[in-house]
């Protein structure tokens, strides 16, 4: 059995889930950092230079890439795997055991998986993926805290973001230990440290994502102005 055969296998593409999954917590810490420059609140001056540094490097551009093409994989793949699990239950339970044999969250990973889709699309079109295209095309880079600020302004967009943050947060809840495990690396030894780092970061990470919009909106950061609070 070859490569290619063994990550077609139920095993293999558990396998795949749990590197695309390592590979999501990166770019999460990645953005994270990025996005909690906006609380410096000095109207945008350490963002836009965090995001100017992010795009400019060919190194970190390519890698970037790179992470979205994983990220992009991991809910595919998690979705591929809830389709086919469903599937093969061709007889549904008669009394549904509920959180007594699992919490919600790890039965509900495809619509966990669905709602972060769908806010990775909004975030996309929104902001990383007008201005890559402006830079590509020669017009450079965009304004992106004028950007978030302004469409933080609007309510659909900061509810679809929190349900993403949200969605994000139970995700993380069972996937972060679930990737080690997988990997052989949630031993008994470690099974309680890699839980509870997993726990905080199911926390920290997605509260951070969560306050920056909700700061826009509330007023409680200053927009792009020279004249902004330091």
């Amino acid at each position: 059995m070859n490569w290619k055969q063994s990550f077609s296998t139920s095993i293999g593409k558990k396998l795949q889930m749990s590197l695309t999954g390592l590979f999501l917590i990166l770019f999460l810490i990645v953005h994270c950092y990025i996005n909690a420059q906006v609380f410096y609140n000095d109207g945008g001056v350490r963002f836009n230079e965090a995001a100017h540094f992010m795009g400019t490097n060919f190194v970190i551009r390519t890698v970037e890439l790179g992470l979205f093409a994983f990220l992009i994989l991991h809910i595919v793949q998690g979705l591929l795997l809830w389709a086919k699990n469903r599937a093969r239950r061709t007889v549904k339970y008669a009394v549904s055991a509920g959180n007594k044999t699992s919490p919600w969250y790890s039965r509900s990973m495809a619509l966990l998986g669905t709602l972060i889709l769908l806010f990775l699309v909004v975030h996309l079109s929104k902001f990383w993926g007008p201005n890559r295209l402006s830079m590509t095309t020669g017009h450079g880079e965009l304004p992106l805290y004028k950007m978030m600020y302004d469409e933080f302004q609007i309510t659909w967009v900061l509810i679809v973001y929190l349900l993403g943050v949200f969605a994000l947060a139970w995700h993380l809840l069972h996937g972060f230990y679930s990737a080690f495990q997988t990997l052989g690396l949630g031993t008994h030894k470690y099974k309680g440290i890699i839980k509870g780092i997993g726990v905080a970061f199911s926390i920290i990470v997605p509260l951070i994502f969560a306050l920056m919009p909700i700061a826009f909106y509330m007023h409680w950061l200053c927009g792009p102005v020279a004249d902004c609070v330091k």
